[in-house]
């Protein structure tokens, strides 16, 4: 059920309630999200632009409104689903370049806006206009002459402000407004008030990263509601459960999100965002190890520590094992007792039960879990942490592992192991998925929107081989941010992108003329190579364009005006 339906019937309720007849609409739900609000933390904030080039800002601000058009598909209240939009979208704009489904995603999160929710107007790329609340459901105005679709906010302009650099993503009508940047919005603001937007609460500057990861995260770390969602999700299954697995297509950034999460949870969430220097070095010195070896056998652990299973990898490296011992004297093979990777990490976390002790285990699934946990995969559940000790068979010790070491996995679900884990290993775990991130895209190349462009992609891969064989955005991206020549993306889909779907199409040109279409050679049954400038207009005929085989013209695509209104 939408959530505008929901509204109606659920104020149809109350008013059948004898202590609430008399009572306004607006009364009712002052009191509803007074003392029962059921909106999550998390809550997506919206950059919607008023008008191209904000010609509609003064209306919007004088009449406690934002507007957005493509008013011929009428009252967005009659659509059930993203679908229903999507085609009629597509009678009006049947060749749309912007990407008509994710559009009609964008419309009905406008509609389904609720009252408390954040809204950020902009002009251009790269500056805000105000932060609003929405205090007004949505409504359809039909005797307007234009963007139709309105929905009642009350504007605060103190949080007026230019950034440096663009956000591309800026270019369309509506995008989702990241966590980190609405922290930066906020702490741009003119005239601070934290109360203004409670949901918005804290502030933080950021420190350099000298000085210590404990001296930093102190003047550093973000309110938690303002992390971003995915960081916010691990972290909590963590404390649930002690250990997750990061699941999901290749490059989603799985990895990426498991480093994010140390960030967190050494309070420098600062830098989840921050430049790749920045943000490498404070995961180096997180990663250091403190201090000498005490005594034989023994190393000292950092707070994140990196492994990657294989299938080489075993028990002795892992918790502990018979090694050679390179500094012994006389003649002969010496050997002596070491812990493995997850016996110094418990020994370093009994040391310091304040902080917390992170193993990133990437390609869990590649090694032999079973034989590499061996017996801690007891010890493993959060009730029996620092309570429940084992006998370490080798060495004969006494084990215990801390309640203040967390695990995280990555596994990439194309991986036609992935279903071979133990399930006694499945039960002390939990599982996340990580999908392909668009938002993360929010750049073009000569007119080919990145986001677009793999969307398109990952819908003939989802239809030939399920939802495990996406492409993730790293695929498009380049330090962090995505790729802006066409010679970038050339190499990226050349080198990259085409190599892995040939490898899921097993050779078949067949296979992957469905999936790459006319940028395979009838004859030869490979990829055409182009010329880089060239590349960006077959993608987007091949990908982009709504499923007419055909690029989009003047006459078919919708006005530049209304999708491009940053």
């Amino acid at each position: 059920m939408r959530t505008w339906r929901a509204n109606r019937d659920l104020l149809e309720l109350l008013c059948e309630i004898e202590e609430f007849k008399g009572w306004s609409p607006h009364e009712l739900m002052d009191f509803l999200y007074t003392f029962h609000d059921p909106r999550p933390q998390d809550r997506v904030v919206w950059k919607i632009a008023p008008g191209e080039r904000a010609s509609l800002w003064a209306d919007c601000l004088e009449n406690r409104h934002i507007r957005i058009a493509w008013d011929e598909v009428g009252s967005l209240g009659q659509y059930e689903s993203d679908q229903e939009l999507k085609a009629a979208l597509d009678q009006h704009w049947p060749r749309s370049t912007g990407g008509n489904l994710r559009l009609a995603r964008q419309m009905l999160a406008f509609r389904d806006l609720e009252r408390g929710d954040l809204v950020v107007a902009n002009r251009g790329k790269s500056e805000v206009l105000a932060v609003g609340t929405v205090v007004g459901g949505y409504a359809y105005d039909p005797d307007a002459q234009t963007h139709c679709h309105t929905v009642g906010v009350d504007w605060d302009t103190s949080y007026g402000q230019s950034f440096d650099a663009p956000r591309h993503a800026w270019q369309q009508t509506l995008a989702k407004v990241p966590a980190t940047l609405m922290h930066e919005i906020r702490r741009g603001r003119g005239r601070p008030d934290a109360d203004e937007f409670p949901g918005l609460a804290g502030d933080a500057g950021v420190p350099g990263v000298g000085g210590g990861v404990e001296k930093a995260a102190a003047a550093a770390e973000l309110p938690d509601e303002e992390l971003p969602h995915d960081v916010r999700k691990v972290r909590d299954l963590l404390e649930h459960k002690g250990q997750v697995v990061l699941q999901g297509p290749p490059g989603t950034g799985k990895t990426r999100l498991a480093l994010n999460v140390a960030l967190a949870l050494a309070g420098r969430t600062d830098l989840i965002e921050a430049a790749p220097g920045e943000r490498a070095a404070v995961l180096a010195e997180l990663s250091a190890v403190p201090g000498k070896a005490e005594g034989p056998g023994k190393a000292r652990a950092a707070r994140l520590t990196m492994v990657t299973f294989h299938p080489s990898y075993g028990y002795e490296d892992f918790v502990e094992g018979f090694r050679p011992d390179t500094a012994a004297d006389g003649a002969g093979l010496h050997l002596e007792m070491k812990d493995g990777v997850f016996l110094r990490v418990c020994a370093a976390a009994e040391k310091a039960p304040d902080d917390t002790f992170l193993i990133v285990v990437d390609e869990i699934n590649r090694g032999d879990l079973p034989r590499i946990l061996g017996e801690l995969i007891t010890l493993l559940e959060l009730d029996k942490r620092g309570s429940v000790s084992i006998t370490l068979p080798t060495s004969g010790r006494q084990q215990t592992v801390p309640p203040n070491v967390r695990i995280i996995g990555t596994m990439n679900s194309a991986d036609r192991s992935v279903g071979h884990i133990d399930s006694a290993i499945r039960r002390r775990f939990a599982f996340l998925d990580v999908q392909p991130d668009l938002d993360a895209l929010d750049g073009e190349i000569e007119g080919l929107g990145l986001a677009s462009l793999l969307e398109g992609l990952n819908e003939r891969l989802d239809a030939q081989f399920g939802p495990d064989h996406l492409l993730g955005q790293a695929y498009l991206l380049s330090d962090d941010r995505p790729l802006a020549t066409a010679e970038q993306l050339s190499h990226a889909f050349h080198h990259e992108i085409v190599p892995l779907v040939t490898d899921y199409c097993l050779g078949r040109p067949e296979m992957l003329r469905t999936v790459l279409g006319e940028l395979v050679d009838d004859r030869t049954g490979r990829v055409v190579q182009t010329n880089p400038r060239d590349l960006p207009g077959m993608l987007a005929k091949v990908f982009v364009t709504a499923g007419t085989g055909e690029t989009a013209d003047e006459d078919t695509a919708p006005d530049e005006a209304e999708w491009n209104e940053g």
